[in-house]
C-alpha cells in the first residue's frame, strides 16, 4: 500500500478529475472498462494497471494512462506496464562477392549467397506499441540466373522461329558478360485443342495450316527442354521445333505461363534469380473464355505435364490474371513480354498487374529478342520490391527505404528502391505494430521477401496479452480481501462462500445467484446493465472520462449521453437527455428533438402555409405536386407547356422515335391516337365544345410535326398528321452547274473589266502623247540671235551644172 493511501487517494480523486477535463478526447484506457490487467494492457500503448484498488470506485478505474496513474499518487513499481521487445535470431552478413574470371575453384553455391540481412528475427508486440528493425539488401555479384524461353508457334510466328534456333549459345555468351551461372530452357505453346480455337477434322488436326506448308498437331503447352547449362543443346531442340496452327488471333499462352510457374521440378528451377521470358505476336485468353470451348472448371493451378506435355487444357479453364500473379509470385519468377509493337500496350497494361515484370517490343521477326531479354533484366534488377505474407488480423506494417543517393521513400513508396546497380547495399526500415491479441495471443509467423528473389525475412511475432503480476504477485488469504479471497494484480477471487470486491459478503447470507439477480433489472439483462459491477447485491456504476457523461438508475440502466443525436449534437442542441431519451424543449418534437414546430419558415409570400402545395413538418415544406419545389414550394423550374409536356408521348406512339420509344407501352397509354392526312384535317377550335390545343414539336431530325391535344370529359383525344414535315435535301445538279456559271461569269467580269480599264488607260496616255508632241513644234524655227560661224554663200547664178 502506499504510503498515507488514504490521504493520495483523496488528491488523486481530485488531479483525475482535472485531468480528463484537460483531455478533449477522452481517455481510451477508462473507457476500456478493463476487468483485469491482461484487458487494459491491450486498450493502449499508454496504458497501465495500479496493482492497488481505488478505495470507492469502481475496479476497472485501476486502469488508466500511466502518467494519469503517477499523478493520481502511484509509483513504477505499483503500475503494471509491459513493454515490448525484438530479438535478431539470424543474422548472416550479406555476401561481398566479386565476379571471377576463368575457372573459380570455390565458387559458393546459389543457398550459400546472402542478398537480405537478417534472415530471422522475433519480436514481442503489446497492443498499440510499435516495434522497429532494419533490413539490409544488397545484389550479389555474379548471382546464378534461369531463364526460360516460353514461345508461341502459331503460324505467324514462323519467321521468329528461324531467328530464336540459334538464341542459346548466343543468349549464352551475352549473359556470361552478367554471371558465369547460366541456364537456360524453352517451352512453346499455341491453344487449347478443342472447338473453336482449333480445327478439329482429322486432316487439320495432322496439319491444322494451309496449302503445301507443313506444320506439326496442334498442342497446348510442350516443354521442349527442361534448364540446362548446354547452349548447344538448345540449339539442336528448338531447331527441329515446327510451326502449329489455330483458329482464333488470341493464344493460350496463360495455360503454359501456369505450367511453368507451378511445375518448379519439370522444368528444373533452382533457387535462383528465375527469368520467363514470354514470347508472342497475339493477344491471350484469360478465365472465362473457356466456356466458348465448352470448358467451365476453373484452373487448379497445378501441374499436369506428362511427357513434358501439358494434358488436362481441354478441361480446365484458362487461369485468371489474379491467379497467375500469386502463383509467379509463390515461385519468384519475374516475367519478360517480349510482343509485337502492335500489341505493346495490351501487354503494358498486364506488366502494371503483374509485380516484377517487364515488357519489351519485339521486331518483326524477333531478331532483337537478345537485347531485348538483356535489356528487360537490366530493368527488372534495378528495382528491389519487398513484399510481405499475409498479416494477422489487428497486425500492421509499414515501410520506409533509404536508397542509393540519399533518397527517402516511406508509405507506399517505401517498399522499393530503384536504380540499383550490382554491389550497391539499400536500407529499409520496417515497422510492426498489433491491436489487441490476434488468434487469442499464439505465435505468429510472417516472411518478407524481396520480389523476384528466393531470400526471405522470417518474422516470429508474440504478443504480449497478460500481465507478469499474474503470474507472480499472487497473495493468498489477503487482508486486502478479507482473509478470504487471493489478492492478484489487484483483484480479489474469493474462496468458497465468499463475495464481494473484497470478498466481504458471505453467500451463506445471501447466495452469489440472489446477489447478481438483485442486481439485475430481469432475468434476460447483464448485471447491472453491464456498465458497473454487482457489490453485495448492490450495483455500482461506472465512471465515464468525461465527468458530464455519467450512468445512473438502480441498475445503470440509463445514461446522460446515449441520446439520439441531430447535426452531432446530443438531442439537436434543442432538449437535454435524460435516461437515454430526449426531453425536448417548447417548439421543438422528435426523437432527437429537431422537429421544430414554428410553421413560419414554411409560409409563402402568398401567406399561404407551403404555398397551397406542400404541407409544414417540422419546419420545413414538403411538396406534394412534383412540379413545384423550393423551401416554399414556390419555384417550378420545369413546368412544360402542353405541347412540351406531351411532345414525346406523341412522338413515340404516332413515329416510334424519341426518348421514350422503349418505354411508349407504360407511360403513354393515356390518351387515344388519331391520325389524319393532313394538317387541313386537324381539329379546329370552333368544331369542338371543349379547348383544342395546337402544338408543333420538331424532333432529333429537324422534322415538324403537328397535333392537337384536347379533354372530352374524362378521355384525352390527340389529333396527329400521320407525315413528318421534313425539309428537303438540296438538288446537288443545279447547284454545282450555278456554282460553276457563277465561277465563269465573274471571270468573264472580271475580264472585261480588266480590258475595260486597259483601253481606257491607253486612250489616256495616247492622249498625253500627243499633247506634248504639239508643245514641242516651237524647236523647228530658227533663232534670230544665233549666229552660226559659218558663212554660206550662195552663188544666184548658180544652176548646179558644171
Amino acid at each position: 500500500m502506499c504510503p498515507n493511501y488514504i490521504i493520495l487517494l483523496m488528491s488523486a480523486r481530485i488531479v483525475n478529475m482535472q485531468f480528463i477535463l484537460m483531455s478533449p478526447t477522452g481517455n481510451e484506457c477508462i473507457s476500456a472498462n478493463a476487468k483485469h490487467c491482461g484487458e487494459c494492457i491491450q486498450a493502449g500503448a499508454k496504458c497501465g494497471w495500479f496493482c492497488y484498488t481505488f478505495l470507492g470506485e469502481a475496479l476497472s478505474t485501476r486502469c488508466d494512462e500511466v502518467e494519469s496513474l503517477k499523478d493520481r499518487g502511484c509509483n513504477d513499481s505499483q503500475i503494471q506496464n509491459p513493454t515490448g521487445k525484438k530479438w535478431i535470431i539470424t543474422n548472416k552478413r550479406v555476401t561481398n562477392r566479386k565476379k571471377v574470371t576463368g575457372v573459380e575453384t570455390n565458387k559458393p553455391k546459389p543457398e550459400e549467397i546472402t542478398q537480405i540481412q537478417p534472415q530471422k528475427l522475433r519480436l514481442n508486440l503489446r497492443s498499440g506499441q510499435p516495434q522497429s528493425f532494419d533490413l539490409k539488401f544488397k545484389r550479389a555479384e555474379d548471382y546464378p540466373i534461369d531463364l526460360y524461353y516460353l514461345m508461341d508457334l502459331s503460324y505467324s510466328m514462323k519467321d521468329d522461329l528461324e531467328n530464336v534456333k540459334n538464341l542459346g549459345t548466343s543468349l549464352m555468351l551475352e549473359m556470361k558478360k552478367i554471371t558465369s551461372d547460366f541456364h537456360i530452357g524453352f517451352g512453346s505453346f499455341v491453344e487449347k485443342t478443342v472447338m473453336p480455337y482449333i480445327s478439329t477434322t482429322p486432316s487439320k488436326l495432322l496439319n491444322p495450316c494451309t496449302g503445301d506448308q507443313n506444320c506439326t498437331s496442334p498442342f497446348s503447352y510442350k516443354n521442349v527442354l527442361s534448364l540446362t547449362s548446354d547452349g548447344n543443346m538448345f540449339n539442336s531442340l528448338v531447331g527441329k521445333q515446327q510451326i502449329s496452327g489455330n483458329l482464333d488471333s488470341p493464344e493460350g499462352g496463360f495455360d503454359a505461363i501456369m505450367q511453368v510457374a507451378v511445375c518448379g521440378k519439370e522444368i528444373g528451377w533452382r533457387n535462383v534469380t528465375r527469368l520467363l521470358v514470354f514470347s508472342t505476336d497475339a493477344g491471350f485468353h484469360f478465365a472465362g473464355d473457356g466456356k466458348l470451348g465448352g470448358i467451365v472448371l476453373p484452373n487448379d493451378g497445378k501441374c499436369h505435364l506428362e511427357d513434358n506435355v501439358y494434358t488436362m487444357s481441354h478441361y480446365y479453364d484458362y487461369p485468371s490474371i489474379a491467379h497467375l500473379v500469386q502463383k509467379l509470385s509463390d515461385n519468384n519468377i519475374q516475367t519478360i513480354f517480349a510482343v509485337t509493337e502492335e500489341f505493346q500496350p495490351v501487354y503494358q497494361e498486364l506488366k502494371n498487374l503483374i509485380p516484377k515484370s517487364a515488357v519489351g517490343t519485339l521486331s518483326a521477326n524477333s531478331s532483337n529478342v537478345i537485347n531485348l531479354i538483356i535489356d528487360a533484366y537490366n530493368s527488372l534488377s534495378s528495382e528491389v520490391i519487398l513484399d510481405n505474407s499475409k498479416l494477422p488480423e489487428g497486425v500492421e506494417i509499414e515501410y520506409k527505404s533509404q536508397c542509393k543517393n540519399g533518397v527517402v521513400n516511406d508509405k507506399d513508396d517505401g517498399r522499393k528502391c530503384s536504380n540499383i546497380s550490382i554491389g550497391d547495399e539499400v536500407n529499409f526500415n520496417i515497422t510492426v505494430t498489433s491491436k489487441g491479441c490476434p488468434n487469442e495471443g499464439k505465435s505468429e509467423t510472417i516472411k518478407i521477401k524481396p520480389l523476384g528473389f528466393t531470400e526471405e525475412v522470417e518474422i516470429i511475432l508474440n504478443f504480449i496479452c497478460d500481465c507478469q503480476c499474474q503470474n507472480n504477485d499472487v497473495v493468498k488469504k489477503s487482508e486486502k480481501c478479507s482473509l478470504n479471497g487471493t489478492f492478484e494484480c489487484g483483484a480479489c477471487r474469493c474462496f468458497e462462500g465468499r463475495v464481494g470486491r473484497n470478498c466481504e459478503c458471505s453467500s451463506n447470507d445471501m447466495a452469489t445467484d440472489d446477489m447478481d439477480q438483485t442486481c439485475r433489472k430481469d432475468n434476460s439483462t447483464d448485471i447491472c446493465s453491464n456498465n458497473g459491477e454487482c457489490v453485495c447485491g448492490t450495483c455500482e456504476c461506472k465512471k465515464r472520462p468525461n465527468p458530464e457523461e455519467r450512468y445512473s438508475g438502480q441498475f445503470c440502466e440509463c445514461d446522460n449521453f446515449n441520446c439520439d443525436r441531430s447535426e452531432n449534437k446530443l438531442c439537436g442542441g434543442n432538449g437535454r437527455c435524460v435516461c437515454r431519451e430526449c426531453i425536448c424543449d417548447p417548439m421543438w418534437s422528435g426523437r432527437a428533438c429537431d422537429c421544430s414546430l414554428d410553421n413560419s419558415t414554411c409560409l409563402a409570400t402568398n401567406k399561404q402555409i407551403c404555398n397551397g402545395r406542400g404541407r409544414c413538418e417540422c419546419g420545413v415544406c414538403k411538396c406534394t405536386d412534383p412540379k413545384f419545389q423550393g423551401p416554399t414550394c414556390e419555384t417550378c423550374p420545369t413546368c412544360p407547356g402542353v405541347c412540351a409536356e406531351h411532345k414525346l408521348c406523341v412522338q413515340c406512339r404516332a413515329f416510334g422515335t424519341g426518348e421514350k420509344m422503349k418505354t411508349c407501352k407504360e407511360e403513354c397509354s393515356y390518351f387515344n391516337l388519331i391520325t389524319v392526312k393532313d394538317r387541313n384535317k386537324l381539329p379546329q377550335p370552333n368544331d369542338y365544345p371543349y379547348p383544342v390545343m395546337h402544338c408543333k414539336e420538331r424532333d432529333a431530325n429537324d422534322c415538324w410535326f403537328y397535333y392537337t391535344y384536347a379533354v372530352n370529359d374524362t378521355e384525352r383525344e390527340v389529333h396527329v398528321v400521320d407525315k413528318l414535315d421534313c425539309p428537303s435535301g438540296p438538288d446537288i445538279i443545279p447547284i454545282v452547274a450555278g456554282v460553276v456559271a457563277g465561277i465563269v461569269l465573274i471571270g468573264l467580269a472580271l475580264l472585261l473589266i480588266w480590258k475595260l480599264l486597259m483601253i481606257i488607260h491607253d486612250r489616256r496616255e495616247f492622249a498625253k502623247f500627243e499633247k506634248e508632241k504639239m508643245n514641242a513644234k516651237w524647236d523647228t524655227g530658227e533663232n534670230p540671235i544665233y549666229k552660226s560661224a559659218v558663212t554660206t554663200v550662195v552663188n544666184p547664178k548658180y544652176e548646179g551644172k558644171c
